[in-house]
């Protein structure tokens, strides 16, 4: 055997190694990618029912949050019919409170006025029923009445 033909068996012996180690890693990775796929296919269904459930907890969610909007807009309808009542009686118990008292307390200054107003006149018609009986030298009428 010449140095050519060595060289040459030795280079179909090395292509045919090299064949066997590619055709063995292929199958390799012909295993990895079926095994992948059954994974994937695992993956799928696991996913599928979660997003199955996280629609339906979507669903809930949203019925909750349309039940609590509700209930919200009637509570906001409620407090303000009981802002309008609280002011009403507010006002209502403020006017009652407050009227009695300055209606008594305008009642009595009119009265205190009146009287002293009385008391002036008096006390000036007083001084000029003494002073014209002391001019005339005689008393008048309630003067006299008086003194009997």
């Amino acid at each position: 055997m010449s140095t050519g033909e060595i060289l040459l068996v030795s280079a179909i012996v090395l292509l045919a190694i090299g064949f066997a180690l590619l055709i063995v890693v292929l199958l390799r990775v012909l295993d990895v990618t079926n095994h992948l796929r059954t994974e994937v296919a695992d993956l799928r269904g696991e996913t599928r029912m979660l997003v199955d459930d996280l629609r339906v907890s979507t669903d809930e969610a949203r019925e909750t949050v349309d039940e609590a909007r509700q209930d919200l807009e009637r509570f906001d309808r409620v407090l303000g019919s009981a802002e309008a009542i609280g002011d009403a009686v507010g006002s209502t118990v403020a006017r009652g409170a407050f009227s009695s008292p300055s209606i008594k307390a305008a009642g009595f200054a009119r009265g205190a006025s009146r009287t002293v107003a009385r008391l002036r006149r008096k006390s000036s018609s007083e001084q000029n029923v003494i002073d014209v009986s002391r001019r005339a030298g005689e008393l008048p009428p309630e003067a006299r009445r008086k003194q009997a």
